[in-house]
């Protein structure tokens, strides 16, 4: 056999031999992900009952979100999420959801369905995540944007993220969102809010439990949303001090909120938040005063991403500020009492322009874990209101959570 074929025939097994080894490769690649790919459940039962001044009808809303997760092991780093939720009440829906035309019932903004919750591809390394799709955005402790998980339809966002973190102590998150999925269901006029949303943030550690976060917030809405359009840029610092065996956990935080894009008016409004908290062993008190500026009586600093639910008070009177801005100055204080753990707060608005006085509301919360996979809460809110137009409202809830 001449030399010449016998090259050929050695360079043509070597070929084979590589190809199979590379399918053999990807093939265990692919096994290796399919074992690592994983599907939770989980399932939230909520009775909700809201009494308010000015409505005919008392809300008695009784619903259970289902929601399923698909999550994929990875393949090069390259990894998919997919998940599904679903609403659906269970005995009483004698409230307005929003999109039912119960006007004469109170709101309870549960709207039954099912939806895509999240659904996309992420690029992940140890300093870097890549996400493309629909997903989940909390920046910080959702002041600003977040996903309000509260509610039974979860808010997400449709978009492009990078989270990139190169160093223990500094991370730097930045996303382009050109569609956010709103709490309201498909069915409604307020479902979607489209337009060119840049989320900028940035986190450095300096110390031991002492961090600073810096922020642009750049949100500039299509259609009828436009109006609400606005940049913000702001920073928060967040300390924990040891003092004896107690801790005193602090937060301070300013931005500032201008006019973006068809905004009908020029506007100028600061935020700002004094936070302390004092943790002793089993239980913790704190007060602070978070202040949403205004523009002259003309305009409200505005959080149309944030976690509402989270701030100012569990009856959601101020979802949109005021238009002479919000001082929230509030007490609050947890323990825990044996299994159960309660945490109370009470609130005192006023307007940050002029000399409204809107009210105060009280809240308490009592949550008793089960299990590792079974959690129950109660929780109760009292608005009542002064001089500022609002109502007086009342709200309970009885949930429970289980995660599998």
């Amino acid at each position: 056999m001449k030399t010449r074929t016998i090259l050929k025939l050695s360079m043509l097994t070597l070929a084979i031999t590589a190809a199979t080894n590379a399918s053999a490769n990807v093939n265990e690649k692919i096994s290796k992900a399919v074992k690592e790919t994983k599907v939770d459940v989980s399932l939230r039962y909520r009775f909700e009952t809201v009494d308010q001044d000015g409505v005919d009808e008392e809300a008695l809303a009784s619903t259970l979100k289902s929601r399923l997760t698909l999550t994929t092991g990875k393949i090069a780093n390259f990894g998919a999420k997919v998940e599904a939720d679903n609403v659906t009440y269970i005995g009483s829906d004698n409230f307005n959801n929003t999109v039912n035309g119960k006007t004469d019932h109170a709101v309870v903004a549960d709207p039954d369905g099912s939806e895509i919750n999240q659904a996309f591809l992420q690029y992940t390394n140890k300093i870097l995540n890549v996400t493309a799709g629909r997903q989940r955005i909390n920046l910080d402790d959702q002041r600003f944007v977040g996903g309000v998980a509260w509610r039974q339809n979860e808010q997400t966002f449709d978009g492009y993220r990078v989270q990139l973190a190169p160093a223990s102590i500094f991370n730097f998150d930045l996303s382009y969102v050109y569609n956010v999925n709103r709490i309201f269901g498909e069915d409604s006029a307020k479902s979607d809010l489209h337009g060119d949303i840049v989320l900028a943030n940035a986190k450095y550690k300096f110390a031991n439990k002492q961090s600073v976060s810096v922020y642009n917030y750049y949100l500039d809405f299509d259609g009828g949303a436009a109006s609400t359009s606005s940049n913000t840029i702001g920073i928060t610092y967040n300390g924990a001090f040891p003092i004896a065996k107690n801790t005193l956990a602090v937060k301070l935080g300013y931005a500032d909120q201008e006019e973006v894009g068809d905004t009908a008016m020029s506007y100028s409004a600061d935020y700002s938040v004094i936070d302390a908290q004092y943790k002793f062993k089993g239980y913790s008190v704190g007060a602070g005063i978070e202040t949403l500026g205004s523009d002259g009586g003309d305009i409200g600093f505005a959080t149309p991403l944030a976690t509402l639910h989270k701030f100012q008070g569990f009856t959601d009177k101020f979802l949109t500020t005021p238009i002479d801005g919000l001082v929230d100055t509030y007490i609050k204080g947890s323990a825990k009492i044996g299994p159960v753990n309660v945490a109370a707060a009470y609130h005192m608005f006023e307007a940050d322009s002029g000399n409204n006085d809107y009210g105060n509301e009280i809240n308490i919360t009592a949550t008793y874990k089960l299990n590792k996979q079974v959690s129950a809460l109660v929780k109760a809110a009292s608005y009542s209101e002064d001089d500022g137009g609002y109502t007086d409202t009342n709200k309970l809830w009885f949930m429970v959570t289980a995660n599998y």
